[in-house]
């Protein structure tokens, strides 16, 4: 029987006909999987906060959109190609200032067999820690991490936890103190207040005298287990005729950053706080790190765990950048002129 030739199947011959058919046989192989393929992994992150501004709706489960360390976390992540809704799935619990509720809810993550855990601030990190030794775990926020015992070293973590420390010591602490000496070259009585509902860190209180003896300051310390504790502390600080306030950081005073400043412009405190979320409250003096940058850089750790490296292997990075912001219009509250020499050093400064 004769063959028709390809023109009567409707197809011209030569060259350009073998490419037709040579690209549409390549279209229908790869339009099914072969055999043994599996689907892209989609990576599913468990995401342990404070919260930072309450989502509207006050849903524990729901992720803190506005918060600013939170959109630089998605941005690094972005950087690296993993993106929600494509390769990437995050589940965001919090604790609304609450640490004592960090331990069921870290084993509420760990029960939803995420393949890792990002957790901000000391508690929430042991807390995770408590909750597996297995699923890899990075923190972000935490100061001095081998001090209290959440890793070997900064070189080699050890264990199932790694990501991005706080400095701590003498330093950060003396720099606080300075900022506010020169803003309020007159002060000699300074308040500092310590959040004590989290564990220990026995090394604030020396490394803070050490500063103010340096800068001729008495300090005078107080300490708060929860915020309904708030109020007490600052009319105690009334009745010792504190002449300024120093916030040491702490998750908790991060989400309620808006009544802790609130409660020193009404006490008259001029005061330095550690973090963005107080310059955003009206704070007069921030200094502290740059947080987008630390929570950005979260991204690279994940992407080396999700690749296969083993987060004990992984060195514990401290923070290279960071901000001074100045709030003119606090100032002039306060009846306080904030010299020149100071604004120039100033990153940012509020009008």
């Amino acid at each position: 029987m004769r063959r028709a030739p390809v023109s009567d199947l409707g197809l011209r011959t030569g060259a350009p006909a073998m490419f037709i058919v040579v690209v549409a046989l390549a279209l229908l192989v790869t339009s099914f999987p072969s055999h043994g393929q599996q689907p892209a992994k989609v990576y599913r992150i468990g995401w342990l906060g404070v919260g930072g501004p309450v989502p509207t709706n006050a849903d524990p489960h729901d992720c803190p959109m506005k918060d600013p360390g939170w959109q630089a976390f998605r941005e690094g992540l972005r950087e690296r190609g993993y993106i929600g809704g494509q390769n990437l799935s995050i589940e965001c619990r919090w604790t609304a200032g609450r640490e004592e509720q960090a331990a069921s809810i870290a084993a509420g993550l760990v029960s939803l067999r995420v393949d890792l855990i990002v957790a901000y601030g000391t508690a929430l990190v042991r807390a995770a820690m408590q909750a597996t030794n297995t699923i890899p775990i990075v923190m972000v926020a935490v100061i001095d991490p081998v001090g209290r015992g959440l890793v070997a070293s900064l070189a080699h973590p050890g264990g199932n936890v790694t990501g991005l420390a706080y400095t701590a010591g003498v330093e950060i602490a003396g720099k606080r103190l300075q900022l506010l000496k020169e803003a309020v070259p007159k002060v000699s009585r300074v308040a500092v207040l310590a959040y004590a509902g989290g564990p220990p860190n026995p090394g604030y209180r020396r490394e803070t005298e050490a500063a103010a003896q340096a800068l001729d300051i008495t300090p005078q310390f107080y300490e708060v287990r929860d915020p309904n504790e708030f109020e007490a502390a600052f009319g105690a600080m009334t009745k010792a005729r504190a002449e300024a306030l120093l916030v040491m950081p702490s998750p908790s005073f991060a989400f309620h950053a808006k009544r802790l400043v609130d409660l020193a412009a009404r006490s008259r405190l001029p005061a330095v706080y550690p973090g963005s979320y107080h310059a955003e409250a009206g704070g007069l003096i921030v200094y502290g790190v740059n947080e987008p940058d630390i929570f950005r850089r979260l991204g690279l750790y994940l992407e080396k765990i999700f690749k296969g490296a083993n987060p004990g292997d992984l060195p514990v990075e401290q923070p290279t950048k960071f901000d001074l912001i100045i709030n003119l219009k606090t100032a002039k509250a306060l009846g306080l002129t904030i010299p020149q020499s100071l604004l120039l050093q100033a990153d940012e400064v509020i009008q």
